[in-house]
């Protein structure tokens, strides 16, 4: 893929060799989610970050970590699409706001979306004006083939609106593009957009604007987007400060805010205290704003990027649904970078903006379906939140494809993507699929309770039930990839199945497992499933969780007085613990764990075994931790194992 450089490199590199970063606080240096690297994390639970908060934006409440790691592009996305958009020139007159103020004919390039017609003034779009780095010029986000491409297939898959893009300059034709006249340029920049080049763009083509007047500029605001790369996010920043009645988007692509100081000097304290007394005195909270702030993790000036996320993080204000500050694990100063943010950002933008035939909630999900998406989707109502794990700082990835979890590996999007589809065309028929575990006056004495329950995957009336627990160190719960997966697998084979969403930490954990099989022994007329030699699985923390549930007993951690599981299936853990009561085991790890040591798991069993329980064992060569149904490797098919033994066990209480 081409890349431009939009900062000259003796510049970049002293850029990186005066350190423009004050305070380079590891919080936001290292997000809280690890970068995809295609391998697996070893760390170990105790030292995982923290959760981040999530993001809500528009009708159909997008959900992201605060800050995280921006996804690749598609190659696909970088192709030309079915459906292309068309560029075309607008010259207009302006002023020299830095000189004389004598008039001056500036350019600036539209591109209009597929099937846009200057004939059709019915249909309204949204609009994002780009501005370019140091030395660039108008139309320069269209010099690449590519950006164009991810444009056209953001917009033909979906994933944005319809929208317009204006690609323009803060240059004028008697500018000189030295770095200190380019200053004095992007500092007077918003007056041309507020007097000259909205207007003009707005009063041509169809925005939501219903004239180029300044009232109807203002009350269109939250239709309008301005972003930038480099000084073009500075003017970004500086569009905020002068421009926040106009805009309600915003995306400042590597740089920070230069209302006070400048280069060398960026005064970041005092230019996030402007900010936060223009959100107050504005009342920006309630009208609205968003901001996806962005940078690379090998850009020679990131550091100023990291110093002014610090700042802004660290003040209450800044709240998720309004400010997020996303990293490329590798990126530079350069317009793959630039590909990459607006691939990110733009489908967080104009969320409730969706013309109706554009609307998803009745289509299958896919690969590409946001996950915000499924978890926002009016099918689920309020669990749908609990689908993907509530603590959104463990998990990264903006698609189903896309998902990322902690400390897991062979992650299948294609089972993914059926999970959540068998979900919703379930909930849509009517079934109910997801069970309170905790009545509403126990969730309000403990609101943290109110993010536990069941998800059923209903098999054959009258057959026994599973409980599958998810790991995820007891800091999150891995549904995705570690219970709903092994849940659907058992349906399909005729026995009921539950994935329980649990509380983080182990005595939370184990009470509301407790409570759980409580709940369907209670319940288990109208759920139709047979209790007699039911079974516990998980893995990870979660199988520690249903070792010791299967070994102490519902009672122990505060459930009712219930009959033993029939039988415990765990993956990759390195429980050592057990008791000569303990129920029939079956365990499956693989050898190149790094965080469950597979000879700790088989000397356990060996001992059980040695005592006469009944114990099955399988280590798969080089398989590394949290392979889930191990779809497409060594392991693939272990269930099938596990199954048969777990009927085996039913077997012999017959």
């Amino acid at each position: 893929m081409k890349q431009k450089i939009a900062i000259g490199l003796v510049f970049a590199l002293l850029l990186a060799l005066l350190g423009a970063c004050s305070k380079n606080q590891p919080s936001v240096e290292t997000p809280v989610e690890e970068p995809p690297q295609g391998t697996e994390a070893v760390s170990t639970p105790e030292e995982g970050s923290s959760p981040a908060e999530s993001v809500e934006t528009g009708v159909s409440e997008m959900k992201i970590p605060q800050t995280g790691w921006t996804e690749a592009v598609p190659a696909a996305y970088t192709q030309a699409a079915a459906e292309q958009g068309n560029v075309v020139r607008l010259d207009y007159q302006s002023e020299d706001y830095v000189r004389d103020g004598s008039a001056i004919t500036k350019t600036a390039y539209v591109y209009t979306p597929y099937g846009y017609s200057e004939a059709d003034a019915e249909t309204r779009y949204n609009i994002l004006y780009l501005m370019h780095g140091w030395g660039g010029h108008a139309g320069e986000y269209f010099d690449f083939t590519e950006t164009k491409n991810i444009f056209d297939n953001l917009i033909a898959n979906g994933d944005i609106p319809p929208l317009i893009i204006v690609s323009a300059t803060f240059y004028n034709e008697n500018s000189s593009t030295d770095f200190s006249s380019s200053i004095e340029e992007f500092h007077t920049f918003h007056q041309d957009f507020e007097n000259h080049l909205m207007p003009a763009v707005e009063g041509k083509f169809h925005t939501y604007a219903a004239s180029a007047s300044p009232e109807d500029l203002k009350a269109s605001r939250d239709h309008r987007a301005f972003g930038g790369f480099s000084l073009g996010s500075v003017t970004t920043w500086l569009q905020f400060c002068y421009d926040y009645d106009y805009i309600q988007y915003f995306l400042p692509m590597s740089g920070s805010c230069w209302y006070y100081g400048t280069y060398g000097d960026f005064r970041f304290e005092d230019n996030v205290d402007f900010i936060e007394r223009l959100v107050k005195d504005e009342n920006l909270d309630e009208r609205g704003y968003f901001i996806y702030h962005a940078v690379g993790t090998q850009d020679a000036v990131k550091s100023q990027s990291i110093n002014m996320a610090e700042e802004m993080l660290s003040r209450e204000i800044f709240t998720p649904e309004h400010y997020v500050f996303y990293q490329k694990d590798g990126g530079y100063h350069d317009f793959n970078a630039v590909q990459e943010y607006l691939y990110n950002a733009l489908p967080l933008f104009f969320r409730d903006k969706l013309p109706e035939n554009m609307q998803t909630e009745s289509q299958p999900y896919t690969t590409d379906t946001a996950i915000s998406d499924v978890t926002g989707d009016p099918a689920f109502g309020d669990y749908g939140r609990l689908i993907f794990p509530v603590d959104t700082g463990y998990y990264s990835g903006r698609t189903l494809g896309g998902l990322r979890l902690m400390w897991y590996s062979e992650i299948d999007p294609d089972e993914t993507v059926e999970i959540a589809n068998y979900m919703k065309s379930h909930a849509q028929a009517g079934e109910t699929i997801f069970y309170d575990i905790y009545t509403d006056e126990e969730k309000a004495a403990d609101p943290d309770k109110a993010d536990t329950g069941l998800f059923f995957f209903k098999g054959n009336p009258g057959e026994p039930f599973a409980v599958c627990n998810a790991g995820g160190g007891f800091a999150y719960v891995g549904a995705m990839h570690d219970s709903f997966p092994h849940a659907l697998e058992l349906s399909k084979m005729g026995y009921n199945a539950f994935a329980l969403i649990y509380r983080p930490g182990w005595d939370t954990a184990m009470e509301d497992l407790a409570r759980a099989i409580s709940f369907i022994f209670e319940h288990a007329e109208e759920l139709e499933v047979d209790t007699d030699c039911y079974s516990l699985w998980g893995g990870s923390a979660g199988a520690r969780m249903a070792a010791d549930v299967g070994s102490y007993g519902t009672a122990y951690f505060g459930g009712d007085d219930l009959p033993q599981a029939g039988c415990v299936v765990m993956q990759y853990t390195g429980h050592s613990e057990w008791q000569e009561t303990d129920p029939p085991t079956y365990v499956c790890v693989g050898t190149n764990d790094g965080i469950a040591n597979w000879r700790t798991m088989q000397s356990r069993i060996n001992a059980m075994s040695a005592a006469g329980i009944p114990t099955e064992f399988h280590a798969y060569e080089g398989l590394s931790h949290g392979f889930g149904l191990g779809t497409g490797t060594i392991a693939e098919g272990w269930i099938n194992d596990a199954v048969a033994f777990w009927e085996d066990q039913m077997e012999k209480q017959l």
